[in-house]
């Protein structure tokens, strides 16, 4: 069974850091791209970052661009979004995601307030 679950969410004050996992399982994860989004009630998911099947290449929106670090473990079958000097309007549900496969985890909530 495949199963994308993420970690690592809460809350934070701005200019804080939160790292977030996500865990795969029931798939070959090693040989596939992964993708973190994000959503909120107000907007449609959007993408944050993106890596390629052996993690050497990144991309990064506008947003995430400077702030967040993608990074996998292939032996560890897991996909980190490393996120630093965090502002209020990062606050969103976090997902994982497996693009060629259209898997996506459940969501981690961030929250980025004082």
């Amino acid at each position: 069974q495949v199963r994308l679950a993420e970690s690592g969410g809460g809350l934070v004050q701005p200019g804080g850091s939160l790292r977030l996992s996500c865990a795969a399982s029931g798939f070959a994860f090693r040989m596939y791209a992964m993708s973190w989004y994000r959503q909120t009630p107000e907007k449609e998911r959007e993408l944050v970052a993106s890596i390629s099947s052996a993690g050497s290449s990144t991309t990064y929106t506008d947003s995430s661009k400077g702030r967040f670090t993608i990074s996998r473990d292939n032996a560890k079958n897991i996909v980190y979004l490393q996120m630093n000097s965090l502002k209020p309007e990062d606050t969103a549900v976090y997902y994982c995601h497996c693009p060629t496969k259209n898997y996506w985890g459940q969501g981690t909530q961030v929250t980025i307030s004082s």
